[in-house]
């Protein structure tokens, strides 16, 4: 999974219709990512870079992404250099994984100067760097000092240098002669780890799949290639290469069973056969941007709700040992019908007890056998003491039994309402989401109220959909959110859905007095089965009622309800179902 420059050459083609656009916004959503938000005559677009190791990209992105409160230093001194700036040119060198965004500046003293954002997609080594007109750093999104690095330095004021860059074949251009030439130098080992020394641009996903058709998915040592293998593997580059060339792409996103994203590449990928599942795309861009938009979301949340992870799994695990220590005292309890047997029986035979006698055996009369029994006594103690001794244990462990089993019935609803607020905050999408999510659980006890400058965040509305036949859905972001919805915005002939015993937001469907169809009800289910915890999972059970049904018990927790007169369907949460259902896309 890594952006080759071949699929870099391919975004830098999308981007060239921004020559001559000019900066409108620049933002910064997290440590290693910029937004630069470029205006042209009939429109703008958003040009996203990252410099994460794991997610290093450029393109145009449509993804929904917040304006953090307060900008970054890098972010301001972007703004302070490339405000209003006009881009004029896009560059790159070949297939290496670097593009040069040169722009027309005005400097402080008012001269037009160029400046060039360079953005170096190298993994690990990823940066984003402003380089002045007189080819100095001004600075970098990641600095690279002494102590991490002594090939090349990355710090302001210091000349800008290309990485060091090794001397290496572009597939869309190398004979069959440089093919064989270049193979013949490795003697064994992996074809696949052959072919990427030998190309440039091309990522392991195609190299793979090169060797995947050559030796028709059997493995292969270098040193086991004979002619055909050969011939066969030449034939796949050249026809790759011919593809390239002509404009003939297939964009490819790979996902797991499970809709995780896997990998991606710029032609269509069979060495996976039905392990993974194959997505088609239109364009290099939107590849990018449908298959890094849930993890940049997942990543962003969890660097700005850190704090809250930690609560809630801490919470998670304590309320979960006290259950467990709770359950065991439970069982313990059960004995108690025995502490009452004995007292019975010593009751119906204290006249043959005597004070300091260690144990008496009697017929437990009780079992229609009779058998008998030995029961021990305390010999400190007078006969009708040792009987109420054990009448003493048996009410012990009956009120333990009766306040044991409450304590579990409370510790299980609060187990459940903070792994809904977990739930709920690995699907937060802005900062907003995870805002609210703090004063719920201010509001709770579980964390202190923090006092925030000027005024109080505005809440959110629930998420909008439109059912392909045209009735509305909403969904709730939060818990606090679900019981507006559902207590109070939904009327008694909506429905209601909710996903069967898995934690997720409350969906309601509404009816406007209508009898909703089947599909309607089906779209639904989907919608609630994806804002779940089982959003992953190839079937999910999800209840539905009317909104009447749905009554919340007194002091319960928020999003916390019981239902009645439910019916259940099973249905696969699928995103480019949900995406295709909110309200405003056709």
């Amino acid at each position: 999974m890594a952006l080759d420059g071949a699929f870099l050459h391919l975004v830098k083609k999308e981007l060239e219709f921004l020559k001559g656009s000019r900066v409108d916004r620049i933002y910064q959503p997290s440590r290693e990512q910029l937004i630069i938000v470029l205006r042209y005559r009939g429109g703008s677009s958003r040009v996203l870079f990252s410099a994460a190791a794991d997610s290093a990209r450029v393109h145009i992105t449509d993804a929904d992404i917040d304006n953090p409160a307060v900008p970054p230093m890098f972010c301001m001194l972007m703004r302070k250099h490339l405000g209003g700036a006009k881009l004029l040119d896009i560059r790159q060198d070949g297939f290496e994984r670097i593009l040069f965004f040169d722009f027309e500046c005005m400097n402080e003293l008012g001269d037009i100067v160029n400046m060039t954002l360079v953005c170096e997609i190298m993994g690990k080594y990823s940066n984003l760097i402003l380089v002045g007109n007189d080819g100095r750093i001004i600075d970098s999104i990641k600095r690279v000092d002494a102590e991490m690095s002594r090939a090349r330095l990355v710090l302001p004021k210091m000349k800008y240098e290309l990485p060091p860059r090794d001397s290496r074949l572009r597939f869309t251009e190398a004979s069959d002669e440089d093919i064989r030439n270049a193979l013949s130098q490795f003697k064994s080992g992996d074809i696949a780890k052959a072919l990427l020394k030998i190309f440039e641009g091309i990522s392991p996903v195609i190299a793979r799949e090169w060797v995947f058709y050559a030796t028709r998915g059997v493995d292969t040592d270098i040193s086991e290639m004979d002619e055909n293998i050969f011939s066969r593997l030449i034939f796949r580059i050249k026809q790759s290469a011919q593809q390239y060339n002509n404009g003939e792409f297939q964009y490819t996103v790979l996902r797991t069973k499970e809709n995780l994203p896997k990998d991606f590449s710029f032609m269509n990928i069979l060495q996976y056969g039905t392990i993974l599942v194959t997505q088609q795309k239109e364009s290099a861009c939107h590849t990018l941007d449908y298959f890094y938009a849930a993890r940049d979301t997942e990543t962003r949340i969890k660097q700005r709700a850190n704090d809250l992870f930690r609560l809630l799994m801490n919470l998670t695990e304590r309320i979960s040992k006290r259950i467990s220590n709770q359950q065991a005292e439970l069982a313990r309890s059960e004995e108690k019908e025995k502490y009452k047997l004995m007292g019975d029986l010593l009751s119906s035979c204290i006249y043959r007890i005597s004070k300091g006698d260690k144990c008496v055996t009697v017929d437990n009369f009780y079992d229609e056998n009779c058998p008998q029994v030995c029961i021990m006594l305390d010999e400190r103690l007078s006969p009708s003491q040792n009987v109420q001794k054990y009448y003493h244990e048996y009410r012990k462990l009956a009120t333990a039994e009766k306040m044991l089993a409450e304590q579990i019935s409370r510790s299980t609803e609060e187990l459940a309402y903070i792994e809904s607020v977990f739930d709920a905050l690995t699907r937060a999408a802005t900062d907003a989401d995870i805002v609210e999510l703090r004063i719920e659980l201010a509001e709770q006890g579980y964390i202190r109220t923090s006092k925030t400058k000027g005024k109080p965040p505005k809440e959110q509305p629930p998420l909008k959909f439109r059912t392909s036949d045209g009735f509305s859905v909403f969904v709730g972001r939060n818990n606090k959110q679900n019981d507006r919805l559902t207590l109070k915005t939904a009327g008694k002939k909506d429905l209601w859905f909710h996903t069967h015993d898995i934690t997720g937001s409350h969906v309601i469907l509404f009816t406007d007095g209508e009898e909703p169809s089947d599909t309607a009800i089906m779209e639904a289910a989907v919608l609630a089965a994806f804002h779940s915890k089982g959003r992953n999972s190839a079937q999910v059970p999800v209840d539905y009622t009317e909104a009447r049904f749905v009554k919340k018990p007194n002091g319960a927790k928020p999003g916390m309800v019981i239902f009645t007169n439910n019916r259940t369907v099973y249905v696969k949460p699928d995103e480019e179902k949900v995406n295709s259902l909110k309200e405003g896309k056709s």
